[in-house]
């Protein structure tokens, strides 16, 4: 059962000050959950997780996982900017993009950032804008179908993502005869996966190649990042990834395959969005129309542009009416959002209690990649971000959008002013 991180009182306490819809995350939570993180690779001395700026763009929390030890991947200018703004610094950040503007090279390069090449031609690419550094990594993409057991979990052949293996091996050459002294590898082959196998399993398709690598151009590997794709459970019933559990088996993999090779010295980095912001965050809605024709809508007053996932992919995400959590769920709605769009649902057929207007929900899962996806779709505004601090008290760390703030961008005109 899936238990919400805030009651009834406490929404209807915050609601009086920020009415909804609002994104609310869990400090407690967030803190909790990077410190296991941290002790799950604890065994390996250079560790260190890069949470994915991408997931959760927003500085407060960008500054709680710094205080716990995270630095940051940015795939991006702006997100670059976000992650120097909190402090972030050097090879605290990796930057890992694709299809790379010129401009985010550089800055990545003026902020020091570990860059981390998607493609053998963006070498060439960059070098004309910055100097190749000393410490570089390149992206690997295996090809074919990645599964674990009999479970398919992703076809790496048909991303977009990565070099061949003999694109890596020219790539180090070409970086090595450039000046670089330390490599990185990066990979990244399924997206939440609902396993403690697949971190392992990937490890030792990466560590292979390093080994292979190392042996055969005779460079210095000095780190391997798992990237992301550890899942969470959006569904109640849901297998949940033990951390603990899946830091042993890369643990158990390193010394197979590294500790041998004489690699004992190569950092562990990973790069979770959503195992480490997922779970911790929640959009809270109102209940503001109900529809009878051929099926039982609930209109809440957020939609897809406050949480796009279950429209864009159809995802769960799991949804509490907050004071009826013990009442029989023997309601079927479709709860939807007011886009003029059909598919602005965030559940559809979903049993849920009796829902009355004005009645909260409480949407879980939200932490990741949730207000960061939001959109302006029929001039919807994004809402605020709130903070449940770890003393219980609620702050703002980003407002809701205004009017004002749509037309910011047409302000030029002289028409709206």
């Amino acid at each position: 059962m899936k238990k919400p991180f805030v009651t009834l009182e406490q929404a209807k306490k915050i609601i009086e000050t920020y009415p909804t819809p609002f994104h609310i995350y869990d400090e407690k939570g967030i803190r909790e959950n990077a410190r296991k993180v941290n002790a799950a690779f604890s065994w390996n001395k250079g560790f260190r997780e890069y949470f994915a700026v991408k997931a959760t763009p927003t500085p407060a929390i960008l500054q709680i996982l710094k205080e716990e030890g995270c630095g940051a991947d940015c795939s991006s200018y702006t997100e670059l900017l976000l992650a120097d703004a909190v402090g972030q610094k050097g090879e605290d950040i990796m930057f890992s993009s694709n299809v790379t503007p010129a401009e985010d090279f550089i800055k990545a390069a003026e902020l020091g950032a570990i860059i981390n090449f998607d493609d053998i031609t963006h070498i060439p690419f960059f070098e004309k804008l910055a100097k190749i550094p000393e410490t570089v990594s390149c992206r690997y993409n295996p090809g074919g179908v990645f599964q674990v057991s009999n479970s398919i979990m992703d076809n790496p052949g048909d991303a977009k993502y990565g070099m061949t293996k003999e694109q890596m091996k020219e790539a180090f050459k070409l970086l090595k005869e450039k000046g670089a002294k330390h490599f990185g590898i990066h990979a990244f082959l399924a997206s939440n996966t609902k396993s403690n196998d697949y971190y392992p399993m990937l490890a030792k398709i990466i560590f292979e190649l390093a080994v292979e690598l190392k042996n055969e151009l005779d460079i210095h590997i000095a780190f391997i990042n798992l990237s992301g794709g550890v899942g969470v459970p959006y569904e109640p019933d849901e297998f949940e990834c033990d951390i603990m559990a899946i830091g042993e088996g890369v643990r158990r993999v390193y010394e197979e395959v590294l500790t041998p090779a004489g690699m004992g010295d190569v950092a562990i980095f990973t790069e979770m969005g959503r195992f480490m912001l997922a779970p911790y965050g929640a959009l809270i809605a109102t209940a503001i129309h109900e529809k009878h024709t051929y099926k039982e809508y609930i209109g809440l007053d957020a939609c897809a542009a406050n949480l796009m996932r279950p429209a864009m992919y159809g995802s769960y995400h799991h949804i509490t009416v907050l004071g009826k959590e013990n009442a029989p769920c023997d309601h079927k709605y479709d709860v939807t959002g007011g886009l003029c769009e059909n598919n602005d649902k965030f559940a559809i057929d979903r049993m849920l209690p009796k829902i009355d207007m004005g009645d909260i929900l409480y949407i879980h899962d939200t932490g990741a990649h949730g207000h960061a996806m939001g959109y302006n779709y029929n001039g919807k505004l994004r809402s605020a971000e709130l903070l449940l601090k770890e003393d219980g008290s609620v702050e703002m760390i980003r407002r809701a959008e205004t009017p004002a703030d749509y037309f910011a961008t047409l302000d030029f005109t002289g028409l709206l002013k």
